[in-house]
Parts: C-alpha cells; structure tokens; sequence
C-alpha cells in the first residue's frame, strides 16, 4: 500500500517539483503569517494588509487558471464563460455573509440594507437557510456544478464545439450578468454584496481573519494543483487528450466522449465556485461586473500566457497577469486594455507555449514541475498505443 502511495506521488512530481511545492507552502503558510502579524508594522519586513489582500485574490484567480486549463489546455474546450460560474460561487457565499451582518446594517434591522431600501419584508425564497454556513458551502459546490452539467449535457450531446461553443458560453454569461443587475432579483443589482461584518462569527477584517482566509485559500490552490496533476496523469488525462487532438478516434476507438468533456466541464465549474466564494471575504464586495465577458476573456488570456496543458504556468499566468493589472490599474489606466492586448498578441505570435514554454527553453523547468506538453499527433498516437 504504501509502496503504490509513493508510486502515484512519484508520478505526480518529480523530487524537485515536491520541494518547490514545498517551498511554496512554506511560503504561504510560515513566511507570509509571520511577516504579516509577527513583524511590526513599521518594520521594513511587515507584509501589509494590501498585500495579504492582493496575494490572496490572485491565488483564486489562479485556482479558476487550473480549472480552465483543465478544459481548454487539457480537453480542447475554450469557454469564455468561467466568470459566470467563479461569481456564482461568489454570489452564494455572498448571501451567507450579508445574512450575517444582521442588525449591525445602516437600517439596523435584521435584513440586507438594498432589501430595506426596497422595502422588502421577507427575503426570497432563494435566501431559504442562506444564513447557514454549510448551506452557503453547499450551494458554492451545487449551483455552478448543475448549472455547468445541464448545459454541458446539452451542448456535448448536440456536438456543439469550437467557436460555436465559445460563442455560446459569453453568451450565456452576459445574459446571467444582465439578469443580476435587475433588482428583482434579490442580489443587490448593479451595487451586489459588500460591507461584510463577520464570518463564522469571526470579524472579517481583523488581521487574523484575513490571514485565515489567505492561508485557506493557498491550501486550496494547492489541493487544486494536486487534483488536477492526479487527473492529467492518469488513464483519464490521457482520454482527455486524446479528445483534445483527436476526438473523431477516440470515439471509434469505442469512448463516450460527451461523459469525459462533462465530467471535466462540471469538475471545472465547481472550482471556479470555490475560487470564487474565497475572493468575496477577501475582497469584500461581490457584483455583476464579476460576470463581465470581459472577465472571462482574461481567465483565458491567464492560460494562454502561463502556457496551456502545464497547470502550473496556468498559475503563473494569472499571478503575472494580474498582478501587471493592479500596477497598470493604478499607475497608468487608461493604458492597461492596450498592455492586455499586446501582451495576449505577443503571447501568441512569439510564445506559443506561453512563460512555461519560455521556462523550459530556458531550462528553468523545476524538475516534472513543467512536463512537456504532448503534441497533436503524439497524443493520438501515444493513445492508439495504450488502447490497442
């Protein structure tokens, strides 16, 4: 039993690529803490609440990075429509933290302060036990996981791929993004979530808090990391692959592939749901903007610069990426849309294989941490091979 453990660990990563992976929890859970509650403040080694804040948001981006590179690098399937699924998660979670605000609102009654304004007297009947917290966390996991599974059967069942695919999941984004911004709804409209109190009775912005939200959202980006590598390397990655470069042979070769795309397609909305119910205490305001196409652009714009089908230049892509967009945002932006773009054009025409293509060329690669990316015709074969 444990010489099999050691096997599948082995398989996962290399002895380098455990150290890194190593580091990197040193990192987030020791070294970050301690400089952020153990350091004074006026020390030239205090990491700030700002940064805490600003790490800990782009670790979620990065978590829904793995969950596109999942579909698009790993299975073939481009979706311009995470943000939907990452705000949905946001927007679940958000309904337990306002629910937790009670009377300590501006109206100082038991309810939200835009229900209050609108004079609401009960909640709707989606609110139903929203002041649970493993309701929220139920409905985190639940909400974009049915909502991506009855839409993936759909559209999988009826060969709906490529651009047409694409096409389809902004347009369903933008749809969902207009339906929250009418107040009706019972979500806030255009203003969402925010002003968050308190989390499992917890102040949510003690510095405490804020570090156990960091610290649980590394562990998650960490079992995402882990998840997705144990997929990719198994029999099932390899099926995944294989429907990526050549699906027409794979389903003479006698798979379903509808149940593979779904299974990866609802997997990967439900970690965007998570991602997105740890940014929303971190961050403190969740809204329909969240839902923007435009967000889920750049959510593909993350895997393409990192590298597709490497997960781990997935999460480089977003922390490079996103962290070039909080400078850009505040020093220079009116210029960050152009910078997107030109650095999306150059990834494309000089880095086909984005940063982890760079990496490897550049022999930085850290052991099997970046496994070379199977070419098209590699994997089909590699995959005739194995079901032969």
């Amino acid at each position: 039993m444990m010489g099999a453990s050691s096997t599948r660990m082995a398989s996962l990563y290399g002895p380098r690529g455990w150290v890194a992976l190593g580091a990197a929890a040193a990192v987030l859970f020791v070294l970050f803490p301690l400089l952020n509650l153990a350091v004074p403040a006026q020390s030239a080694f205090h990491i700030s609440a700002y940064w805490v804040t600003l790490v800990g948001k782009i670790m979620c981006y990065a978590i829904v990075a793995i969950a596109m590179d999942l579909v698009w690098g790993y299975t073939g399937i481009l979706s311009l429509g995470h943000g939907l699924f990452f705000a949905l998660g946001g927007y679940a979670f958000g309904m337990y933290l306002m629910r937790q605000i009670g009377a300590d609102g501006q109206y100082r009654v038991n309810m939200p302060d835009f229900m209050v304004f609108l004079d609401w007297k009960t909640f709707p009947w989606h609110w139903w036990n929203s002041d649970q917290f493993w309701w929220a966390a139920l409905l985190v996991v639940l909400v974009p996981g049915m909502l991506a599974l009855v839409f993936g059967w759909f559209a999988f069942r009826s060969r709906i791929k490529g651009v047409y695919f694409s096409i389809i999941t902004q347009a369903l984004t933008f749809a969902a993004m207009l339906l929250f911004f009418r107040n009706a709804t019972g979500f806030g409209g255009n203003n969402g979530f925010t002003d968050f109190k308190r989390i499992l009775g917890f102040p949510i912005t003690t510095p405490g808090t804020r570090m156990a939200l960091f610290a649980i959202t590394g562990a998650v980006l960490i079992g995402a990391l882990l998840l997705a590598r144990f997929i990719v390397t198994s029999k099932l990655g390899r099926i995944l692959t294989a429907i990526r470069d050549a699906e027409p042979r794979v389903m003479f070769c006698g798979y379903d592939t509808v149940h593979y795309k779904l299974f990866v397609w609802t997997l990967s909305a439900v970690l965007c749901g998570i991602a997105g119910a740890l940014y929303v205490p971190q961050v403190g305001i969740i809204n329909p903007s969240e839902m923007s196409p435009a967000n889920s652009i750049e959510i593909a714009i993350w895997v393409a610069v990192g590298g597709r089908g490497t997960l781990v230049g997935a999460i480089a892509g977003a922390f490079v990426v996103s962290g070039a967009k909080s400078f850009f945002t505040q020093a220079f932006p009116e210029y960050w849309l152009y910078v997107l773009g030109l650095l999306f054009i150059g990834v494309t025409l000089f880095l086909p294989y984005g940063l982890a293509g760079l990496a490897r060329r550049w022999g930085a690669a850290a052991g099997r941490l970046l496994p070379p990316r199977v070419s098209p015709a590699e994997g089909a074969g590699a995959f005739r091979a194995r079901a032969s």
